[in-house]
This record gives structure tokens, sequence and C-alpha cells, in this order.
């Protein structure tokens, strides 16, 4: 009874190995499995993804006086998207300036007392010293100034806005996150095996989930290494002509139609 058990159980597995393996081999046309589908008819996913975004942070320390743009609104390149009190740091700029000019004057002071021999070389080099790091003090509270306006760095719309007015922000807190929704990429990850006829500028469509519309595209730029756990390789592509109704983080399909057999 025991070896009969145990031929009953070889017979069982060999059963189960039979239903699990043997569809595999002969599914039904049309009925194969998606991922199968994909990598046999050069089917496969990607996303939207903005080639330039950003991430805003504060330079400095102060209380917010202006955000003009919300989340999902338009700007233009230079336009003002973070505007901090800058009161504080205007006057430590007088003051440096201040500073500044009355080094500056000693050492001019210096210069003409050391050619009637009235001050020491030692002296003259001090007061030279004195005036450049009243400078750079002046450099710093510029810098300073600068941080309280923040201006847009390219065109584009707002993502997220982490700030409001009348707030206090501190050095490295995130203000806004923006991108720019005219540089649209799309990111692909392709079989490794794909480089057997993938090449840049290699045409493809890309169908849409969210808008359910097609899209001529092309490759842009093939990664540069393969992962070697999976065995893929980032794609990245581009839209042959910018689609007025895609948003980055929209998902879809891409079919290449030119890659050899």
């Amino acid at each position: 009874m025991r070896h009969l058990w145990r031929t009953r159980g070889v017979f069982g597995l060999l059963l189960v190995a039979m239903v699990v393996v043997g569809p595999q081999a002969g599914w039904p046309k049309g009925e194969r499995p998606s991922h199968v589908m994909r990598l046999e008819n050069g089917v496969m996913r990607g996303v939207v993804k903005a080639a330039t975004q950003a991430v805003l942070y504060a330079q400095i320390q102060g209380r917010v006086s202006q955000v003009p743009f919300k989340e999902g609104q338009r700007f233009e390149k230079g336009s003002t998207l973070v505007q901090i009190d800058c009161g504080k740091y205007r006057a430590e700029l007088a003051v440096a300036e201040a500073e500044h000019e009355a080094k500056d004057k000693t050492f001019q002071n210096n210069k003409e007392l050391t050619k009637l021999k009235a001050v020491s070389t030692l002296d003259l080099e001090i007061s030279e010293a004195e005036g450049k790091k009243a400078y750079a003090a002046i450099r710093i509270a510029e810098i300073s100034v600068q941080g309280c306006h923040i201006a847009a760095p390219f065109s584009g719309r707002i993502v997220g806005v982490m700030v409001n007015e009348h707030e206090n922000v501190f050095p490295n807190d995130k203000l806004l996150s923006l991108l720019d929704d005219t540089s649209l990429e799309i990111e692909l990850v392709l079989p490794s095996s794909s480089l057997a006829w993938l090449k840049r500028k290699s045409p493809f469509t890309f169908a849409v989930d969210e808008t359910h519309q097609v899209y001529a595209a092309k490759v842009k730029e093939i990664g540069a290494n393969v992962d070697s756990a999976s065995q893929t390789i980032k794609v990245i592509g581009i839209f042959g002509k910018l689609p007025v109704d895609v948003l980055a983080g929209m998902s879809g399909t891409a079919q290449f139609t030119s890659r050899q057999p």
C-alpha cells in the first residue's frame, strides 16, 4: 500500500505538471497571457514623463509674502513663483556696503601714507585684506537678497505647492514642484534582446490609456546599461508631435512595428 500511494503521488504530480505546462505550449490564438503577447508582438508598457522638472527649496529663513501660482496653473520662465519678505536681508546688505566703504577708504588712505613712509607695508596689507573681507560680506548679503525672490527656471506648470502665504520657511524647506509640459518623454523598459534591432529614431506608436488615442513616436535615447537581474534596458521615446491632451504621468502601450523577426 505504501508503494501504491507513492506511485499515485508521482502520477498526481505528473498530471499537475501536464495541466500547468501543457496549455502554455498550445494556447488558442488570441488567448495567450498578456505578458507573452507583449514579447511576441513587440508591445511594451510605458509611462509619460516630463523631461524637465524641478522641486524648488528655500535658501533663506523668512516669511512668505507671495505665492502667485496654484497647483495646475501655467507660468512663464522668469515669473515670480515665491516671494519672501526681504526687509531684514536688504538691511544686512546696506550694513555690509557701508562697512566695505569704510574699509576701502582706510586702505586708500594707507596707500597715500605709505608713499610718505608714514604707514608700514604691513599696515597697508592688513587694510587691503580688511577691504576684501568687507567686499565678501557684500556678496554674501546679496545672495541672501536674491534668495528672497524665487523665479521660474523654465516655462511650465505647477505640480504641487508645499507652502502658503504668511508661513515662515527655513533653508531647504520645499516650496514648489513644477514641470515643463512642452518636453514630454515616454519611458519604456524593454527586454535586452531588443538591442538586436532597436536603434535611435526607431519609430513606434504609443496608445495612451487615459485618452484612448494612438500617437506616433520615436526612440530618443537607449539606456547605457542592461539590468543584469531582469535583462532589461531603459528606453526613452518622444512624440512625433506633442499631443495637447497628454499629461505627465499617463501610461500606455508602445507598439514597435519595424523590429526584426
